[in-house]
């Protein structure tokens, strides 16, 4: 008798460490594919919010018009480039004073400092990513591919104006662009 209750408690066990099992196994699945559904949220998200940094990627029109010239914006660039494209990559100026309304133009240096071709893509993000949807760029190197031969160098312009319509609390916007070895991916 004392046999059949540890047997019949060893099988209670079993069951319930199964059930525990399958529990688990579901939990991680559900984790696995919530994973891969953040993506296309955050994407709707931040359309939804304005709040990605992303600009825009086509040329935004310019009319000389108004200008507010009682406010001035500090726009800040930063270059970087993503791992394995050995180009030199920066701006000719760290930052600029913009009133809003007013276009700039500014410039970005690259080298190519490898023995071989390479075709690189710019990526823009501006931060805080509020401020995205008020900066407008008329004429950008990010919106082509910047094809360099081995050793080539060049600079590339940037021209852009703040919107007015830029919230008052916002002063300052940090223009950052990534560069990628777009080589294997190039459009015929």
């Amino acid at each position: 008798m004392k046999q059949d209750m540890e047997k019949e408690t060893e099988q209670n066990v079993q069951q319930k460490n199964s059930k525990v099992i399958k529990k688990l196994m579901l939990i991680v699945f559900g984790m696995f594919g919530f994973g891969f559904a953040l993506v296309p949220l955050y994407d709707v998200f931040c359309d939804i919010t304005g709040l990605n940094g992303k600009t825009n990627d086509v040329a935004a029109v310019y009319s000389a018009g108004d200008i507010d010239t009682s406010r001035t914006i500090t726009v800040q660039f930063i270059t970087r480039t993503a791992k394995g494209i050995p180009w030199q990559f920066n701006p000719v100026i760290n930052e600029v004073k913009v009133h809003p309304g007013e276009m700039k133009f500014v410039k970005f240096y690259a080298k190519n400092e490898s023995d071989r071709d390479i075709v690189g893509q710019a990526v823009p993000s501006v931060s805080p990513g509020l401020a995205a949807a008020y900066f407008q760029k008329i004429e950008c190197f990010c919106f082509t591919q910047q094809p360099l031969q081995a050793n080539e160098e060049i600079e590339m312009g940037l021209q852009f104006y703040v919107d007015l319509e830029l919230p008052e609390e916002i002063t300052t916007l940090t223009l950052s662009y990534t560069l990628y070895d777009i080589t294997g991916k190039v459009d015929s």
